[in-house]
């Protein structure tokens, strides 16, 4: 999900004297490499599903969940401007370092302590108690910091050390998590502290790789981050509200269905974020395409062509998806699994349009990333919080698919809205040198 979510954030492109080979080739690699994550993600879910059980892959589920969220919340869209700044500017990649193991490690260690002190106070607020609760928590930090470190290497072109880096996590945590099934010491706990380990290796190995780029100490510098995240606060908030959109429904199932299903429906929700691998992908090329445009008449006809084409392959792809679900779960996740079919099934529509969104809205960030995106992603969110606190427990979890299938289809209309009003405002107001967006 989260790879969903940065692909309304920023993207750095490769720039090199070789020029536009250079670029996709490395556009291919990290498509090729993003293939091969699924591959290990799958392994790793069908592993972990079939060892525990639905209730147990429920919990591990909840716990990854709370993780991302953390992650998600944390990171001030430091994420986002710490790739624009070293991309401009090497030299700050001590005092970025500095910062980023600050506010990873340090705020988001705080952070982590103080939701389990809250926990602890409450308890019956938490979706998670004892050690996965506390191993949940205690990934957030490392996760802040891996995920900022691992955009500062795109930004200084290292997108080869990027992709290994982040083959070797998944792959560690599945060697990791086997490891734990073959000890025959089964819990849900003992599963997600091995992809815990894996985070903080992945964590030491973008450190190390990013030793040699730099000749001067690693530093804190309080006026760059602010600087930084006043140009990162509109992306975060974005990403941040898309994310929760994209997530809280997991988590609120936990909380009025049960561990398993819960279970159920994060098996439907991997698999519709499976489907969106090439949305994402397109969105990531087209990003820096369309802001080294002069004119908006010519990105809007980029945009247009890259929706077209991103949905005529999305189409077939996800017929044939709903039509092989029943089977793929049964054999990929076993007989007990099945109830995840119907829920991915009424994710498939709204997932569509997700995707489609995924690209058009592209254009919008090449604008600078207008606070109408963040305007629209609360709205939907708010609506999609609200409206499963009754459909969740009268519909179950297709309750919660068809509500996210609505909330997807009501961002790419408020999407296309923002782009038509600003398109209008830019033909109508000669004087406006940037379009004013108005739903």
């Amino acid at each position: 999900m989260a790879a969903i979510c940065q692909a309304h954030d920023t993207v750095t492109e490769e720039r090199s004297p070789k020029g536009r080979t250079t670029i996709w080739h490395s556009i291919v690699e990290t498509y090729a490499t993003r293939m091969l994550l699924i591959a290990i993600g799958l392994a790793t879910t069908m592993f972990v599903s079939r060892t525990l059980g639905p209730s147990g892959r429920g919990l591990f589920a909840v716990a990854t969940a709370i993780a991302a969220i953390g992650v998600q919340f944390g990171n001030f869209g430091l994420h986002a401007s710490n790739t624009y700044y070293v991309a401009k500017d090497r030299e700050l990649l001590p005092v970025l370092i500095g910062n980023t193991l600050i506010v990873g490690l340090g705020i988001g260690g705080m952070a982590a302590l103080l939701a389990w002190i809250l926990a602890a106070m409450w308890p019956k607020l938490a979706p998670l108690h004892g050690p996965l609760l506390a191993l949940a928590l205690a990934s957030i930090p490392f996760g802040l910091a891996y995920l900022l470190l691992q955009n500062l290497l795109l930004g200084i072109d290292q997108v080869r050390t990027y992709n290994g880096i982040e083959l070797a996590n998944k792959a560690i945590g599945l060697a990791l998590v086997t490891l734990v099934i073959l000890s025959r010491r089964l819990s849900a706990e003992l599963m997600f502290a091995a992809t815990l380990v894996a985070l903080v290796l992945s964590l030491l190995w973008v450190l190390w790789s990013l030793r040699g780029v730099f000749r001067h100490p690693v530093l804190f510098s309080i006026t760059v981050f602010r600087q930084h995240v006043r140009l990162g606060i509109k992306a975060y908030l974005i990403a941040f509200f898309g994310f929760l959109v994209l997530r809280i429904d997991l988590v609120m199932v936990k909380y009025m269905l049960g561990a398993q299903a819960a279970g159920y429906y994060s098996i439907s929700e991997t698999m519709a974020e499976n489907i969106l691998t090439l949305p994402v992908v397109v969105g990531t090329i087209l990003f820096p395409k369309l802001s080294g445009m002069a004119h908006n008449g010519e990105k809007l006809q980029l945009t247009g062509k890259a929706a077209l084409v991103t949905a005529a392959f999305m189409v077939p792809v996800m017929i044939i998806a709903s039509l092989l679900a029943k089977p793929a779960v049964q054999l990929i996740f076993g007989t007990s699994f099945l109830p995840a079919v119907t829920p991915f099934i009424w994710l498939m529509p709204g997932s569509f349009l997700l995707g489609v969104e995924i690209v058009i809205v592209q254009y919008l960030n090449s604008l600078g990333f207008p606070k109408i995106i963040a305007y629209c992603w609360l709205l939907v969110t708010a609506l999609n919080i609200g409206v499963n606190f009754w459909a969740i427990p009268a519909y179950g979890i297709t309750g919660a698919a068809i509500v996210s299938t609505v909330s997807y289809s009501l961002i790419f209309v408020l999407v296309l809205v923002a782009i038509r009003n600003g398109t209008r405002s830019e033909t109508t107001a000669v004087s406006h040198k940037v379009p004013q967006y108005t739903i």
